[in-house]
């Protein structure tokens, strides 16, 4: 039988600790900076919201891939309902945003997907496919946790711009942070009962799409195109 890993504290903390250098860079990347003192350019802004577009469609599928591996019926519902929500609530978030920016949501398939998020969302699709429960729970969790702890930081600070400041309270309040600690709960749980091997894989997935959660904000900053 393998061992369980039963450490303590919580594995959401053990998970966490894993990101705290990252999450610290995140908080000091000038598009995040730029957000609440108001130096961030509009137009990157822009490109930024138009591949979080790109990216949700396939986060979408990465939950609900979680969904249907979830041990269960209440923790495939959740997924299932998330998986549900980005449309309805964050789609509708980029909805309001998209005009305001100058863009025009019917053209946004026109809109080449990024090298950093074709490789995000390929990652998590990849790891929610054909990684165990834990493992894709611990690839999704990040785009959950972080946005939720830079939203809260944010919150505080405002920001000049009305655009910035939508997507600041969208991410920063009390809905999003009742959902997040949701998946949290649901995440100490499974972590009570794996191996050590299964909790070392789930929190190198954890520590990558973390990683990603930094290069995707970069990757908007930078403009970033495909080289060739």
């Amino acid at each position: 039988m393998a061992a369980v890993s039963t450490s303590s504290p919580a594995w959401s903390a053990r998970l966490w600790a894993d990101i705290e250098p990252i999450y610290a860079a995140i908080l000091e990347h000038p598009f995040i900076t730029g957000l609440t003192d108001g130096s961030l350019d509009p137009d990157v802004f822009a490109g930024y919201v138009a591949q979080d577009v790109h990216y949700l469609r396939d986060y979408a599928r990465a939950l609900a891939l979680v969904s249907a591996k979830a041990p269960g019926l209440a923790a495939t519902a959740m997924f299932a309902r998330h998986a549900a929500e980005v449309h309805d609530v964050e789609l509708a978030l980029h909805a309001e945003l998209l005009p305001q920016l100058g863009l025009d949501g019917a053209e946004l398939d026109a809109i080449p997907v990024a090298p950093t998020t074709r490789a995000y969302t390929s990652y998590l699709l990849a790891t929610a496919s054909t990684g165990s429960f834990a493992e894709g729970l611990a690839a999704v969790l990040p785009c959950y946790w972080i946005y939720a702890r830079v939203g809260a930081e944010l919150l505080g600070r405002g920001s000049p711009d009305p655009r910035y400041a939508l997507w600041i309270g969208s991410y920063g309040g009390e809905e999003f942070a009742a959902t997040v600690a949701e998946v949290l709960e649901l995440a100490d749980g499974v972590g009570v009962g794996l191996s050590v091997l299964e909790e070392a894989a789930a929190r190198q997935h954890f520590v990558t799409t973390s990683r990603y959660e930094w290069m995707f904000w970069d990757g908007a900053y930078r403009r970033e195109t495909w080289p060739v």
